[in-house]
C-alpha cells in the first residue's frame, strides 16, 4: 500500500478545502482517534474543546495563512473547525500531557552530510513512530515559485516533514521538559514545521524555529543541498543549535544536554528507547564508512531492541495507551528533490519513491 498522493493549488484557503473534500473520511477517523486519546489522557471532550477554542482565536492566527488553512480544511471534510483546531494543536495538547507523567518516545532521525554520503549528496532520513491507527498522507504543493512535498496526518494543514523545490528537507522528534506548556498560545508546532517546508533558505528554515518562544519543545532537524545540516533542540524559551560531527547527525526523543537549556526532562518510561535507538544508528554508521540510502534503509530496518529498537513495533503486552509504532519511515535526496517512504514499518513495507518534477498528482 501506499499513502494517498495530493496535490494542492491556489491559496491557503483552496489547498486546505482540497485536503479536506479528498481525504473527509481520514479526517473524521483521525479525530475520532485523537478525541479518544485525550480522552484516555485525561482530558474530557469538553477541556479538549476550550483549549481549542483559545489555540484558534490566540494561537493560529500568529500565521494568518495556516488559520486559512484550516478553514478551507474544515470547510472540505465538513467537520466542526474548533474539533480541527485540536486536532492541528494536538501536539501542544498531548505533549502538555506527556510531561506531567512520563516521555513519550518514538522517531528518530539522521541526516548525512555530502563528505559522509557515498554520492556526495545531502541526506535526511526518519522513523515517524506514533499511534497506530492514524491515517496519513503525501502532499505535493504547488505554488508559483515553490513546491512542497511533505508527509502529514490527515487533517493538519500543511506539513510535518519533507523536502522542497529549494533542495530543503525537514525531519522532526517530539521533545519534551518540564517547562513545556500549551497555555503560552504561540504559534503551534505544526504551523512552524509548515514555515520551515516553505522556506528558500537554511537561515529562514532556522529563523521560524528561533523567532519567537515556542508552546512546547521539539526537535527539528533541517539540511538543504550545499548548505549542509543543522539540528534545533528547541525548549520553550531557550534553543541550541547542533552541528553534525564527522558529516553524521542522529537525533531522537531526548536533549542531548538539557541542562545547557536550562530545563529538565520528566521521568523516562520503563520502555523507553530514545538513548538507545540513537546510540544503535550511530553505531551502524560507525561501521560505514561512505553512507548510501541502501544504508539509510538498513538502520531504518535495524530490529535490535524490537519491538522499542529504530523500527517500531507494536508490544501486544503493554497497554493501549503505549502502543506506538512506525507509521512511515522517511528518506529524501535532497540534491535529487526525491523523497522515498513506506506505509507502515520499513521491516515489512517497501519504499516508494516521489520526484519533485516527475509528479503526476
Amino acid at each position: 500500500m501506499s499513502f494517498p498522493l495530493l496535490r494542492l493549488e491556489g491559496s491557503a484557503r483552496a489547498q486546505g478545502r482540497a485536503h479536506g473534500e479528498t481525504l473527509r473520511a481520514e479526517v473524521r477517523n483521525n479525530l475520532e482517534v485523537y478525541f479518544a486519546r485525550f480522552e484516555a489522557e485525561g482530558l474530557p471532550r469538553a477541556a479538549v474543546l476550550e483549549r481549542a477554542q483559545r489555540y484558534l482565536y490566540e494561537a493560529f492566527p500568529c500565521d494568518p495563512d495556516y488559520l486559512e488553512g484550516l478553514y478551507g480544511l474544515a470547510e472540505g471534510a465538513g467537520v466542526d473547525l474548533t474539533e480541527l483546531a485540536a486536532l492541528n494543536a494536538r501536539y501542544e495538547i498531548l505533549y502538555d500531557r506527556f510531561s506531567r507523567r512520563a516521555l513519550a518516545d518514538g522517531c528518530t532521525s539522521v541526516a548525512v552530510e555530502p563528505g559522509r554520503s557515498a554520492d556526495g549528496h545531502t541526506w535526511l532520513a526518519q522513523n515517524w513512530d506514533w499511534i497506530p491507527h492514524v491515517r496519513c498522507a503525501l502532499l505535493h504543493t504547488v505554488e508559483p515559485d515553490l513546491e512542497v512535498l511533505a508527509f502529514t496526518e490527515a487533517g493538519i494543514f500543511g506539513g510535518k516533514l519533507g523536502l522542497n523545490s529549494y533542495g530543503l528537507g525537514l525531519c522532526i522528534n517530539g521533545l519534551q521538559s518540564t517547562a513545556d506548556g500549551w497555555a503560552r498560545l504561540r504559534t503551534p508546532f505544526h504551523a512552524r514545521t509548515r514555515q520551515v517546508l516553505r522556506a528558500r533558505s537554511l537561515e529562514a528554515a532556522r529563523a521560524s524555529v528561533e523567532g519567537e518562544v515556542r508552546n512546547t519543545s521539539g526537535n527539528f532537524l533541517i539540511a538543504q543541498a550545499g548548505q549542509g545540516a543543522i539540528d534545533l533542540e528547541a525548549a520553550p524559551e531557550t534553543l541550541r543549535a547542533l552541528r553534525p560531527q564527522q558529516g553524521l547527525l542522529v537525533h531522537a526523543n531526548h536533549f542531548e544536554n538539557p541542562a545547557v537549556l536550562g530545563v529538565a526532562e520528566p521521568p523516562r518510561s520503563a520502555h523507553s528507547s530514545t538513548l538507545a535507538r540513537a546510540a544503535r544508528v550511530r553505531e551502524l554508521a560507525g561501521r560505514t564508512e561512505r553512507i548510501g540510502r541502501a544504508d539509510l534503509e538498513r538502520f531504518l530496518r535495524d530490529p535490535k531492541g524490537a519491538p522499542y529498537g529504530v523500527c517500531r513495533r507494536v508490544n501486544a503486552q503493554d497497554p493501549p495507551i503505549e502502543h506506538y509504532l512506525t507509521v512511515t519511515s522517511v528518506i529524501m535526496d535532497l540534491e535529487e528533490r526525491a523523497l522515498w517512504l513506506t506505509d507502515g514499518p520499513p521491516d515489512t513495507a517497501e519504499y516508494r519513491c516521489y520526484r519533485l518534477g516527475e509528479l503526476k498528482s
